[in-house]
């Protein structure tokens, strides 16, 4: 039996049903339609810098400030010393934690041992914790001994 023209042409060739396979078909958009929709994939992979964004503008240019806790400070006190970063001076020793490269001095965990701290900044839960064992907090050139 022979088919019909109209029958020829249902489904077929291009497998995309009666019309769609024919001209331009189901493309979903034309140009970059669809980027942020259905071609999200095609645009991560192939042009991740089309809707611009890039981190941000920092707007504290330098060094970042690094910050040492009280626990850390007494896990490395023998590393310090071996840098060539505590001095031992009339049985107290003077950390210089400025040099070490350290900014602000934190209050969390405990640090025992009596001795002078060097450093530009420290917290006033940690100048408390410290002033109970007698040791002293030097920030920014001045003695600060609460």
């Amino acid at each position: 039996m022979v088919r019909s023209r109209t029958k020829k042409q249902r489904g077929g060739h291009y497998g995309r049903g009666m019309k769609a396979g024919r001209g331009k078909g189901k493309r979903g958009g034309s140009g970059m339609a669809g980027l942020g929709k259905h071609r999200w994939i095609w645009m991560v992979k192939y042009d991740p810098e089309h809707f611009g964004g890039h981190g941000f503008t920092s707007h504290h240019p330098g060094e970042p400030k690094v910050p040492l806790s009280l626990g850390e400070l007494a896990s490395l006190i023998d590393n310090l010393k071996s840098r060539g970063f505590v001095n031992e001076q009339n049985g107290i020793a003077e950390i210089d934690l400025k040099t070490a490269g350290y900014h602000k001095l934190l209050g969390s965990g405990e640090f025992r041992l009596k001795s002078k701290i060097i450093i530009p900044e420290a917290t006033e839960k940690a100048i408390n914790k410290l002033s109970a064992y007698g040791t002293t907090v030097e920030v920014d050139g001045s003695d600060s001994e609460e």
